[in-house]
């Protein structure tokens, strides 16, 4: 059996940061009421100039150099994002020629939040699959390009950042029987699609267009079914919440984060939370909360984590990975 190993993981976020405090000035606004309605502190915004690719770029790199891997040998990426530079080619496409890589193929996948989950899916059969052997899976967004930063209920939400991980195709055997990816679980309901949705696009209007979103209704609809796909990824491993050592949500809202928590009955101290610093950074916000994880010692080789998220489409996933 061929597993999909995690080698390595890296994160990047943009030098500029945006407070609640600096938000409260444009909009009707306060950080108390930030704060208690979405746990999010601050987020980092994107300079005039820098792209998607390049926050991506950067992520990838800080994952090669941790999994100690040069990049030659990647023979395939999957960039998840919601946010591409162009809307064509594929912004995959200029990661891996920005990375010098020559071989092997690279292309984007749009599941918005759930991009992440959905890529390593992806990245993940095509190399049980034999068809590769080494993947660079990432999530990158420069979604304060796409706000409406006169609408409070959204623009205070959203920030920009990216992460990147390695997955190397390794035989199941000895040590490694029980390492990496050892499900993945994807969903999809697009009757959904006027609770959260961008306005825009080059077939319809022409224009990028702004986010919207009806908060209330997705709030209400994440929690049901993060913990639905959570209990799928379990159910599928013969495994309980229990034996998970880390949830590592979507990070769109403390108080979603929470809720999922406690429909599962797992410990907040078992939550990697990144939403305060980060905002809700879409498809990059999963591999920056493992890139977090993973820097500051709390994530440990043969522990397992349990990864889920939910976008507009609606989308949503989970994946089951021995770290």
């Amino acid at each position: 059996m061929i597993r999909s190993v995690v080698a390595g993981c890296g994160a990047y976020l943009p030098a500029r940061t945006l407070t609640n405090e600096e938000l409260a000035q444009k909009v009707d606004t306060s950080d108390a009421w930030i704060v208690e309605r979405t746990g999010i502190r601050e987020r980092h915004i994107a300079a005039e100039g820098e792209l998607t690719s390049d926050l991506a770029r950067i992520a990838a790199e800080r994952a090669l150099a941790d999994a100690r891997i040069a990049a030659e040998e990647v023979d395939l990426i999957v960039l998840a994002t919601a946010t591409p530079d162009l809307t064509f080619p594929a912004t995959a496409a200029k990661v891996q020629s920005q990375l010098g890589i020559r071989r092997g193929a690279a292309f984007d996948i749009q599941a918005v939040c759930t991009g992440f989950i959905y890529a390593l899916a992806v990245a993940d059969n095509f190399l049980k699959a034999g068809q590769f052997k080494t993947a660079l899976v990432i999530g990158a967004e420069t979604f304060s390009r796409i706000l409406d930063w006169n609408d409070r209920g959204t623009c205070v939400l959203f920030g920009d950042g990216a992460g990147a991980v390695v997955l190397r195709a390794e035989e199941a055997r000895g040590t490694n029987r029980d390492r990496g990816v050892l499900s993945t679980h994807l969903h999809a309901d697009g009757r959904q699609h006027d609770l959260l949705y961008v306005d825009g696009g080059p077939s319809s209007t022409g224009t990028s267009g702004f986010l919207r979103m009806a908060g209330k209704e997705v709030f209400r609809h994440a929690v049901v079914n993060l913990a639905a796909v959570v209990d799928e990824a379990l159910h599928a491993n013969g495994l309980t919440a229990k034996d998970v050592d880390w949830l590592v949500p979507h990070q769109a809202n403390k108080r979603i984060l929470d809720a999922t928590a406690r429909k599962l009955g797992l410990a907040p101290e078992k939550v990697i939370v990144t939403v305060d610093k980060h905002g809700n950074t879409s498809a990059a916000s999963v591999p920056l909360a493992l890139a977090a994880g993973a820097a500051d010692g709390r994530i440990k080789p043969g522990q397992l984590l349990l990864l889920e998220a939910m976008g507009g489409g609606f989308t949503w996933g989970s994946a089951l990975v021995r770290w």
